[in-house]
């Protein structure tokens, strides 16, 4: 038998930007990212944009146009910028992926190109994930427009599409070549996005940082009425727990955790359940309301935390259930659809079947069984929890 090993590191770096107003004139951080002063041949840029962020900002095309004609940059923006599907739609299927593909090849983008993407965070799974396949990886600048993309869909390492109804079946680790974060897109957002993106805040802070539940618990009635401070921390702060984790840990998952994703087996489950009717983040709130009631029926938290994540999600004006949760079945709860949401989590990853579960606010542990009795107890408690919550509010 003959043998060659081969084992060699890449490092990977990028930055994220926090700013406001990106393409007034005055601010050149985009100009100085791609600008190409050193190359006589210039570089080629091509720009994608959520139609959901084009309607709420119909002047952007223009301002893009002008901020890069004002810079006079060694530049070529090769069209006007591609308008596309935002939401999970967009991430159904490669459709949306093969249209920048096609463009990539038409307009003769190579690996020192920019695919400038600017949407919230499934816009920005499908743009990643057609930078990262075309050539193997075109230069990919991230624009989240949402509070749940600045925050932790477009600051991470993943790019992805849904496939055979399940969510990110296909996808690729690619890190973007850098992350934009400009706060006043965030000005149009609905409330429902506004909110949902919270949520990944409590998230980390929940696995992660007591101090930051704490924080979120105390800003949560000034988040609720959109101050821009507030917010502004709350994103700095996520971001940069997420980009934490993301170096000291696994993060191209090579093993079997998914700590950042504690509340998303059945999340993902139950947006696929309801058609997308829920936002990613309103399913998150969810999910992280049930592991954590089945945490404490397990005896690893306390009733006092319970109660204080419960309420801060009911502070934040979440509903935590729907009827996706527990639809009529007459055999054991094992048989409810939402449960295969465990099998899905565990197969995208493969390997032992790892949930992430709280001993206490800002101290996750992980567990590699679920008991879908206890589980299904779990569902019940928090279906009466709204219910009440419901009653006495009509009262």
């Amino acid at each position: 038998m003959r043998k060659i090993s081969q084992k060699f590191q890449v490092p990977f770096s990028y930055d994220v930007y926090f700013t406001e107003s990106l393409f007034k004139e005055g601010n050149g951080l985009l100009a100085d990212l791609i600008d190409a002063k050193d190359k006589s041949e210039g570089v080629k840029v091509l720009i994608a944009i959520d139609e959901g962020v084009k309607a709420t900002h119909p002047e952007l095309i223009s301002n893009i146009t002008e901020y890069i004609d004002s810079h006079t940059l060694n530049v070529e923006m090769v069209c006007p910028p591609l308008v596309m599907p935002g939401g999970e739609k967009v991430k159904n299927g490669g459709l949306h992926v093969e249209k920048l593909l096609k463009a990539i090849n038409e307009f003769g983008l190579d690996r020192h190109a920019y695919l400038i993407g600017i949407g919230g965070g499934s816009f920005l799974d499908m743009a990643g994930f057609a930078a990262a396949i075309a050539h193997r990886g075109v230069r990919h600048i991230r624009m989240p427009t949402t509070v749940l993309a600045q925050n932790d869909a477009g600051v991470g390492v993943k790019n992805g599409i849904n496939q055979f109804g399940k969510k990110n079946f296909v996808g690729s680790f690619s890190p973007p070549f850098a992350v934009i974060n400009d706060a006043s897109f965030l000005s149009t957002l609905e409330d429902r996005d506004w909110r949902s993106g919270i949520t990944e805040a409590i998230k980390v802070a929940l696995i992660k940082d007591k101090d930051f539940f704490y924080q979120i618990r105390k800003n949560a009635t000034a988040l609720l009425r959109r101050d821009g401070k507030s917010m502004a921390s709350l994103i700095y702060h996520c971001a940069m727990l997420h980009l934490d984790h993301i170096a000291s840990g696994d993060p191209f998952e090579k093993g079997s955790s998914r700590p950042l994703d504690f509340g998303h087996w059945s999340a993902h489950k139950l947006e696929q359940l309801t058609d997308y009717r829920l936002r990613h983040g309103e399913a998150v709130a969810i999910g992280i309301a049930l592991d954590s009631i089945y945490s404490h029926l397990t005896g690893l938290l306390s009733v006092s935390a319970l109660n204080e994540i419960l309420t801060l999600f009911k502070e934040l004006k979440f509903n935590l259930f729907v009827p996706e949760l527990l639809p009529d079945y007459n055999t054991s709860p094992s048989a409810n659809p939402l449960f295969q949401g465990l099998t899905e989590f565990r197969e995208h990853l493969g390997g032992q079947l790892t949930i992430m579960l709280l001993e206490d606010i800002g101290k996750g542990v992980e567990v590699h069984d679920i008991d879908p009795e206890k589980m299904n107890r779990a569902l019940l408690k928090l279906k009466k929890f709204e219910e009440d919550l419901t009653n006495a509010a009509d009262k």
